[in-house]
């Protein structure tokens, strides 16, 4: 049991340290101002620390569209218990009587049969792998001027798939009105 534990816990390190080492396909796509999986985990490009928990109140945002990042979900391999349905079946001798007649005319009458049982539960086979989520698909926009303030610029915002598809199809700098799933990227 200690052995499974210090081995959970060394993979949980190791998965961290690799996730903080960056994507090398991490890159900005110059030709069309895209920003591709840009490398930050979260927080804006000017260095201001995000937070992972959605927005608390369901209010819309506007601003100027500065970049738009897709963060392709992470996996990783991973093993789990392989259960399968093992089924016994069993059979049981029933004894039947039945009485006829009263007093010293009485005549009981007696007969078997066989009644079959199954009983099914899962059991362990092994193990098998499979691939684990390690961090879900984003979908992020970078908004300037957010809420009309000149100060706010370079503000990351996580944002649905529909949402980012439009920012896509928008020219930089057009403005842009969503409401945010979550903030920083």
């Amino acid at each position: 049991m200690f052995k499974r534990l210090v081995a959970a816990a060394l993979t949980a390190v190791a998965i961290a340290g690799l996730g903080a080492c960056g994507n090398k396909d991490d890159a900005h796509d110059k030709v069309s101002n895209h920003s591709v999986g840009a490398g930050q985990d979260s927080g804006s490009a000017a260095g201001e620390p995000g937070t992972d928990t959605a927005t608390t109140d369901d209010a819309s945002v506007f601003g100027l569209r500065n970049e738009v990042r897709h963060r392709a979900a992470t996996t990783t391999r991973a093993t789990r218990p392989h259960m399968t349905k093992k089924c016994t079946t069993a059979t049981h001798r029933v004894k039947h009587t039945t009485t006829t007649g009263s007093g010293t005319k009485r005549h009981t009458r007696t007969w078997y049969s066989t009644e079959h049982s199954r009983s099914c539960k899962q059991v362990r086979t092994g193990t098998e792998t499979y691939r684990r989520v390690v961090r879900p698909q984003r979908w992020c926009v970078s908004l300037d001027d957010v809420n009309g303030d000149p100060e706010k610029d370079d503000v990351w915002y996580r944002v649905s798939a529909t949402t980012y598809n439009t920012a896509v199809g928008t020219d930089k700098h057009a403005r842009m009105d969503f409401t945010p799933t979550g903030s920083g990227c």
